[in-house]
């Protein structure tokens, strides 16, 4: 490592570290937020996700149930999802300036916001990878920052990896809906042998599911026992 990298990452280091010290300009509107990266009045516009949910895609119900139709006409390869908020304005935005703008305080807050509401089960964590080319583009993979203060948090490993994207598919917001599982579904392999492990899968936003499903269909075709999404935001398709 050069000297110049080195002391990058002491200072990067060094400024996580400072930031509940120092105050804070809001993510969401710029104005001062004291030790949060969003101040409260923003928090209050961030949308929760509406209850109930389907325990197993997090799809809002609009009525109690054991799981929506389409998990129960088709289960997908995961076990459950949690989500916190619905990926609408402005929680959109944070995300958006966490994989775009590189606000990594922005992955300190979600994860805290995941971290506030039920926790799944599970043996050691892997977030969800990036292709090389996209890890090269981006510089960094954001499901491994939002994963990284929830593996702390909860003593629990986190392994980023063992699972690898071995397709550099196209993005899947680019996509139609309905075109996003076959685009998505040989991206994924695994370096080990995940037999008897009961794994907690982190994104930072679930959208119509096909990428979370390709990564647990890998993961149990190598022995997991349990697949849980554990995400940020779920998009909810709006009805037609």
């Amino acid at each position: 490592m050069s000297a110049a990298l080195s002391i990058f990452s002491r200072l990067s280091g060094l400024g996580r570290w400072l930031t509940p010290l120092l105050p804070q300009a809001c993510l969401l509107c710029g104005q001062d937020a004291g030790e949060p990266a969003v101040c409260a009045a923003c928090q209050v516009d961030l949308p929760l996700l509406p209850l109930p949910c389907c325990p197993i895609c997090a799809t809002p119900l609009g009525h109690a149930a054991t799981a929506c139709g389409a998990c129960l006409a088709r289960p997908p390869a995961f076990d459950a999802t949690l989500a916190v908020w619905q990926y609408a304005f402005p929680a959109d935005r944070l995300v958006l300036m966490l994989k775009f703008n590189r606000r990594l305080a922005s992955a300190d807050f979600l994860a805290a916001g995941m971290l506030a509401g039920a926790h799944p089960e599970g043996t050691f964590i892997v977030p969800v990878p990036l292709s090389a080319e996209r890890l090269r583009m981006r510089g960094f993979n954001q499901s491994v920052e939002i994963a990284r203060p929830l593996a702390r948090a909860l003593h629990l490993p986190l392994d980023v990896s063992s699972l690898v994207r071995t397709q550099d598919t196209a993005p899947q917001s680019t996509l139609p809906w309905r075109a996003r599982q076959s685009n998505v579904r040989h991206a994924f392999a695994s370096r080990a042998d995940f037999s008897g492990k009961a794994v907690i899968v982190v994104d930072d936003v679930m959208t119509t599911g096909a990428t979370l499903d390709a990564v647990a269909r890998t993961l149990k075709d190598h022995g997991a026992t349990s697949v849980v999404n554990w995400v940020a935001a779920r998009a909810v398709k709006s009805p037609t």
